[in-house]
Formats: structure tokens, C-alpha cells, sequence
């Protein structure tokens, strides 16, 4: 960290004195800072040359040399505090009488720290994340006694060095840390409660929450002697948490890691990481990895120790999770986090999993996240008139709703043509990146109306078929993807309307089935076509008319996702807004490109790739795409 932190220094122009207890250490920081620079020069972030910004770094084995004179100390030892405080003693005596005295600690805290000092205001924390030249944040700590002017600076000093900075109160473990440890011990509490193994929590952090790594894997990466020590640290002062035992044994036994070859997983030697094949997620698990990290965000909140916004900054570029944690509250529901709370506190008799005051309330007023219109955050909402089905934009979603509960949510002639009008609307919005479709109340739709059938000659039924394939048709070839979320039967037309749409998503209580050969028909909506493509056994299906579970339905292949019935809307929005991070105009030429390889031979569809493959260098979406990789930061993608 100290070498780091020290390059990031001298690359923003700063005269930079480093120091340890040996020349020998010194000599190594040295080398691994030109490494590190060489490696920025190579890549083109660095515009200065290495040699240059190599001759403002000094290094100096004397401490009272090292901090003469200067006017900012960042201290980056050890988590110990009497060390810590021996060297802020030295800095108040040898630095500058305005300097600021800055410590990366990342669990002891400030105020603590800067209890023995005579000059207690000018102590504050400056938090880094490893490795500090490429993690984006810094979390800047407000002790007890450091000035405004102090944080000021610092956050200043931050952003110099081309960081983000967020700034919290002084509370064991600070922000980024706390959440971290009440992710990690929710893990824990699934595990050691016999819930899912520790494979199965990782596959579901990864999959359905879209972290960039497992929790228990996380803990293996950075070290399980340096998570279990910062957990002891803050325990120490208050931090109540459900123990992790399984840490705790593999620390005793000297299995740290990757740093030592083996941890939670095994490695092919120390210090060599190899990610370890997971199986896939079977058991969705992300409302209880995210429920105690909620509570925690909320009481931080409600105590004034964060900011809401810079609650979300410090996830994101903190611990490099795709949303902020409030965001992942709105996308589940808050009435399913508070819920999630009562039955691990009932679990375990903890107290600290007792949903927060401020989280009651908002779930009390109806605050309940996207499915109400707001909770942590507000969201825009636009309904369309229709007679048949309600359509709702929700950017980056759009949400066609099949509206007659009172039928089953059958589909006549008038939906068939309502969809197909919304479908056009929603394509010309910008705002609108996925389209979902589903229904209103139990069912998603039970089919065709067959009180229309009556009136329908051999042609008009012929004709009435073809309406249904055209709009069908609309919906797979449609440039934006298309989600239907199954949240109860789909039958018949029902089951061709989503077997139409790009992804399914459904319920476990979910049916599915083709009963039109019970009527002396066979499906007229597609669904010959498409469950033949999807499915071995679609034929028996639709020769037999069988309804099948949701569960049965998966494993045929027809149905891509099936969850518990209350958590439908956040996979659908978990997917939907991941795909609407992407491109659009590479999100629409990679399904257009897919849906016609489907259709064609490999020659044609190659070709067709190509094609799109070489237009889209010429977009604006690209050039921020490529921007954003070389600047290790998020793309904001604009469609252009």
C-alpha cells in the first residue's frame, strides 16, 4: 500500500519521501514503483516519463528526515495502534506545523489514533484500497476532532491524484469495510446455519448478483488473516456481527489464502490465484447476502454517518460491485429485506439483525423500491392507455402488462393489436433499454380467448394465426431483447407469447403447456416453430396437450430462469438492467445477428456478423467503450 500510494503522489506532481525500517525495503518499493510505472507508460496512462516521475521519490530510512519539513503525512504501517500513534507522535514534532497527518488505516480508529497528539484536529483518516493505483476510491475519515479545513484538504489531495472520494464519520471499520463484513457475514451465517455451502453462496453472489467474485472467494484473494483481523478489530469496538468459525479455523490452521495456497478453496501453489470452477447457481441466495449490509447502509445513514449518494459511490468503486447496495434494496424490495432481517434474527436470537428504524418506516409508507415507485431512490414511471394491457416505462425497462385478470388474462383480438402498438412505442422510446412482458395478477396468460372462436371462419382463423405471428414475430426480431416474466400459467397463445420473447423468467409455481390438440387444434401462434428449436420433447407437448411445472419446464430447455414467486421482478430486473448497461446498438445487433443464425446457415449468419461487427466501429458506443477500459471505469453508453 505505502509504495502505492507513494507513486500515485509523485505522478501528480508531488516531491515524495518514503520510508521504512531498512534500506533493504526501501530498495524494493523503488523497484516495484518503476515497474508499476513502466507498465502505465506501456498502456498510455501515464504522459510523463517513468525516469521523471521516478526523481520526486526519495527514499530515506531516517524517519525524522523523511517527514521534515512536510506538509502532507500519509501513514500506511500495520493495523497496530501503538505503532501508529509512535509515528504521528514524530510527525507532529518534524513535519510541517500545518501539515496534514493523514493514516490508512482501514478498521482502527482516527479519533483513536489521534488521541495522543497535542495537534488532534489535524488527523484524518485517508483510506485507500489495494492496489491504490488502480482502485478509484478513497474513503476519507472524519475523526472526532479533525477540522473541516483537514478533510477539505485531504479529499483535495484525493482527487489530485485523480481519485473519487467519499467522506464518512468515524465509526469502527468506517463504510466500505462495514459492508464488506456484513456481506461476508451473511455468507457465513448461510453456511454455518447449514443453508448453502460456501461454493453455493459464491455461484449465487456471482450469478445473481453479479459481483465480480464470491464472497468466500473475495476472502481468499485479499487474505483471511487481514479480513479476520480487521473483523476482530471492529468487533472489539462494537461491531456486533454473527461469527464467522469457519475463518477463524482456517487462520488457526494457517490456510490464509491464496497468499498461502489454500483457504475456503485450494490454489496450485502460494501465491498463484487460479479461480476455481463453481457450479451453477441452484438456490437464490442474494436477498440474504444483501439484507444485513442494507440494515447496516440504513443505520449509517439514519446516524449521519454517510450520505446516501456517497453510500452508493463507496460500494461501487469501493468494492467494485456493479450497483450500490440501495439500489440492490430497491430492486428486491424492501418488504422482502425487512422480512429477510426478521427470519435471521428469529435464526439466530441476534439483535443487530433487527431491521433498522429508518428501513421500517420507508416499508411502513409504502417505500418498497422500483415495484412501488420508490424507496431508497425515486424512479421515473410513465403509464400508456390501453384498454387490454397496461404498459409501463420504468427506464431502462418497459413493461407491457397483459391486463384481464378477470379472463385469465386471455388474449383476443384487440390485445393481440394493443401489443403490437406498444411494442412500437416502447422501440421508439430511448429511455426504454429491455421490454418485459407479463401479466396482471396469478396468471400470465391462459391462451387465446376461445369465446372469439365462434365467430372465426376457416380463413378468418387462418388469418386471426397470422396476426399472432406477425406480432410474434415483431417481438423476436425486435431490436430491443424482450423478457417474459412468467408469474403464473401460460397456455396456448400465452406460452407462444413468451416463447417469442428472449428470455423466460418464471415463477416455481409457474405452468406451462400447448392444449390446443384437446380442442382438435394445433397452436397457431408459433408454437410448433419455436418449441421444436428450444426442445427435444416439445412434440410430445403439444401431441399430448401436457402441462408441466416450471421446474420441468427449465429442464426441457423452454423456460431460461425459474425463482420463488416473490423474487420474479428482481431477476427480471436484475437481468434487464444488466443488459441495459450494454450498448444498444451492440445489444441489438448481437440479438439481430443471433436470432438470424437461428434461421439461416452458418455462411449467411457469419457474414451477417461480420458486417455488424465492422459497423459498429464506427459508433460513438465504441470509442466509450474503449475509452472506459484503458481508465478502468464504468462506460456510459449513449446508443450513438
Amino acid at each position: 500500500m505505502g509504495h502505492g500510494i507513494a507513486e500515485l503522489a509523485a505522478i501528480s506532481g508531488n516531491e515524495v519521501w518514503i520510508n521504512d525500517v531498512s534500506q533493504e525495503i526501501l530498495q524494493q518499493a523503488m523497484e516495484k514503483i518503476k515497474w508499476s510505472l513502466s507498465k502505465l507508460k506501456s498502456s498510455g496512462s501515464l504522459r510523463e516519463d517513468v525516469e521523471q516521475v521516478m526523481s520526486r521519490i526519495h527514499p530515506e530510512v531516517s524517519q525524522p528526515e523523511a517527514l521534515k519539513d512536510s506538509n502532507f503525512v500519509i501513514e500506511a504501517v500495520k493495523e497496530d495502534l501503538e505503532l501508529k500513534r509512535t509515528i504521528f507522535r514524530n510527525a507532529e514534532t518534524y513535519a510541517s506545523p500545518t501539515a496534514v497527518l493523514a493514516t490508512n488505516t482501514s478498521s482502527l480508529p482516527v479519533t483513536e489514533i489521534g488521541a495522543v497528539l497535542r495537534s488532534k484536529e489535524r488527523v484524518v483518516g485517508m483510506h485507500f484500497f489495494n492496489p491504490p493505483v488502480l482502485m478509484p476510491l478513497v474513503e476519507v475519515v472524519k475523526g472526532k476532532d479533525s477540522s473541516d479545513e483537514v478533510v477539505k484538504a485531504t479529499v483535495d489531495m484525493a482527487k489530485s491524484m485523480g481519485k473519487e472520494t467519499i467522506v464518512v464519520k468515524d465509526v469502527p471499520g468506517f463504510f466500505v469495510n462495514r459492508i464488506l463484513l456484513r456481506i461476508m457475514e451473511a455468507g457465513c451465517y448461510l453456511v454455518e446455519r447449514g443453508k448453502a455451502s460456501f461454493q453455493e453462496v459464491d455461484s449465487s453472489a456471482i450469478e445473481e448478483l453479479g459481483f465480480p467474485m464470491g464472497v468466500f472467494l473475495l476472502a481468499d484473494y485479499t487474505g483471511l488473516d487481514i479480513g479476520y483481523s480487521v473483523w476482530k478489530a471492529v468487533t472489539a469496538r462494537g461491531f456486533k456481527a454473527f461469527p464467522c468459525t469457519s475463518t477463524e479455523k482456517l487462520v488457526s490452521q494457517g490456510m490464509l489464502g491464496v497468499k498461502s495456497g489454500a483457504g475456503y478453496y485450494q490454489y496450485p501453489s502460494p501465491g498463484k490465484f487460479a479461480r476455481p470452477n463453481l457450479p451453477k447457481a441452484t438456490k437464490k441466495l442474494g436477498r440474504y447476502l444483501i439484507s444485513p449490509a442494507v440494515n447496516e447502509v440504513s443505520y449509517l445513514i439514519r446516524e449521519g454517518v454517510i450520505g446516501k449518494e456517497e453510500a452508493e459511490k463507496g460500494c461501487i468503486l469501493g468494492l467494485g460491485l456493479p450497483k450500490g447496495i440501495l439500489s440492490y434494496a430497491d430492486e428486491i424490495g424492501l418488504d422482502v429485506i425487512e422480512k429477510t432481517l426478521e427470519e435471521m434474527k428469529e435464526d439466530t436470537g441476534m439483535d443487530h439483525f433487527a431491521p433498522d428504524p429508518l428501513l421500517v418506516s420507508m416499508v411502513r409508507e409504502g417505500k418498497l423500491g422500483r415495484k412501488s415507485g420508490g424507496g431508497f431512490h425515486a424512479y421515473k414511471s410513465e403509464e400508456m392507455n390501453f384498454s387490454t394491457i397496461v404498459v409501463k416505462i420504468e427506464p431502462p425497462l418497459g413493461w407491457i402488462i397483459l391486463n384481464r385478470p378477470s379472463r385469465y388474462n386471455a388474449i383476443n383480438g384487440e390485445m393481440i393489436r394493443e401489443i403490437d402498438n406498444a411494442l412500437e412505442k416502447l422501440e421508439e422510446k430511448d429511455e426504454v433499454r429491455v421490454i418485459v412482458v407479463t401479466g396482471q395478477g396469478r396468471v400470465f396468460s391462459a391462451g387465446a380467448d376461445v369465446t372469439e372462436f365462434g365467430s372465426l371462419t376457416p380463413v378468418r382463423a387462418m388469418m386471426a394465426s397470422r396476426k399472432f405471428h406477425e406480432v410474434f414475430m415483431k417481438i423476436q426480431f425486435l431490436t430491443k431483447p424482450v423478457i417474459a416474466a412468467i408469474n403464473g400459467l401460460a397456455l396456448g397463445g400465452g406460452l407462444e407469447l413468451a416463447l417469442s420473447a428472449d428470455f423466460r423468467i418464471a415463477s416455481k409455481s409457474a405452468e406451462i403447456g400447448q392444449p390446443e390438440i384437446s380442442l382438435g387444434l394445433i397452436p397457431g401462434g408459433g408454437g410448433t416453430q419455436r418449441l421444436s428449436r428450444l426442445s427435444r420433447r416439445g412434440l410430445e407437448l403439444i401431441l399430448t396437450g401436457r402441462r408441466v411445472k416450471a421446474d420441468e419446464a427449465q429442464n426441457l430447455g423452454i423456460i431460461d430462469v425459474v425463482t420463488e414467486p416473490e423474487e420474479v421482478e428482481a431477476e427480471v430486473r436484475r437481468l434487464g438492467n444488466a443488459i441495459a448497461e450494454k450498448s444498444p446498438l451492440a445489444v441489438a445487433s448481437a440479438k439481430l445477428s443471433y436470432r438470424i443464425g437461428e434461421e439461416t446457415n452458418i455462411w449467411a449468419g457469419a457474414s451477417l456478423e461480420s458486417s455488424l461487427f465492422g459497423l459498429l466501429f464506427s459508433t460513438k458506443d465504441f470509442e466509450e467503450g474503449v475509452r472506459a477500459f484503458l481508465e478502468r471505469r464504468k462506460p456510459n453508453f449513449r446508443g450513438e
